[in-house]
């Protein structure tokens, strides 16, 4: 008898957590998501159940990973303490059935011990469970998102990373991956670096926004000062504030241009270019 696996998103309403959904859906297993409301249910997420999980309250883990098979696991963006609202979860997930961890971690990590998804990959290898590590460059969609606004009604790219490249990836691409890596065999214990086909700056970036919105967009390339007070006046937590800076600055130093071949790999296909996805996401910023 073929039984269905249950898999628990963490994350569900965000880029990624969304789009793996998606790619779930018609897949024979079980996509259960974890939330902070579940009676708060997002628009165009088709799932079978949601569950309660707040990481900052642990007496909703054991219920949440009830009778759960595997883990898609996000660290919400605001919580930097991972020992204290984090390790907690994966201490759960080690004491009840879950037999896989999919942490969506971050390129580049295993040299940059100071980062909190270095310190979730080490926990989840100490507790030997059995994981796949994700590891992304820049997501596309930080432009359709957090940087929107400022496109849209500012026509401007506003972010401290000088000259530097970057190999952006579209959630998409890792969504899928996410997917592969739940229901597929052979890729437990292995750690995956994603990118695009390409490594672009954003000036290049300013110039494919600009030829698809038909109207000039410009790069702005500001200090550091100029980026956190602007950011702090849109209301974003500085903490957030702070890994923003801290991440666009290894973009600076050109550091994030890593184009890698395992996104065409794992796909089976060319990775979603920068122009493809400004095409797709083009009603946001007009």
């Amino acid at each position: 008898m073929n039984t269905k696996e249950n898999i628990l998103i963490t994350g569900a309403t965000g880029n990624v957590g969304s789009e793996l959904i998606k790619f779930l859906k018609g897949k024979n297993v079980n996509t259960i998501a974890g939330v902070k409301d579940p009676e708060k249910k997002s628009d165009g997420i088709d799932l079978i159940s949601y569950r309660l999980l707040d990481f900052e309250k642990p007496e909703t883990f054991r219920s949440a990973l009830s009778d759960i098979d595997k883990v898609f696991l996000i660290r919400p963006p605001h919580i930097s303490n991972v020992k204290e609202f984090i390790f907690p979860f994966i201490d759960a997930a080690s004491d009840s059935s879950v037999k896989e961890i999919v942490f969506l971690s971050l390129m580049g990590v295993e040299n940059n011990k100071l980062t909190p998804h270095y310190k979730i990959e080490k926990y989840i290898k100490d507790k030997k469970i059995p994981y796949t590590f994700l590891r992304p460059s820049f997501f596309m969609q930080n432009l359709s998102t957090t940087h929107k606004d400022e496109i849209r009604n500012q026509s401007e790219i506003f972010v401290p990373a000088g000259k530097g490249k970057t190999s952006f990836i579209d959630v998409r691409d890792i969504a899928e991956i996410g997917m592969l890596a739940l229901i597929q065999d052979g890729h437990i214990n292995k750690a995956y670096e994603l990118s695009g086909k390409e490594a672009l700056n954003y000036y290049e970036v300013a110039e494919i926004l600009s030829a698809v919105l038909n109207k000039k967009v410009i790069y702005a390339d500001p200090n550091v000062f100029s980026f956190f007070f602007r950011m702090k006046k849109n209301r974003l937590p500085i903490k957030f504030i702070l890994i923003m800076i801290a991440l666009y600055t290894v973009c600076k130093l050109g550091l994030a241009g890593k184009v890698t071949f395992e996104t065409k790999k794992l796909l089976g296909r060319d990775p979603i270019t920068f122009r493809k996805f400004a095409e797709d996401y083009r009603n946001v910023w007009t």
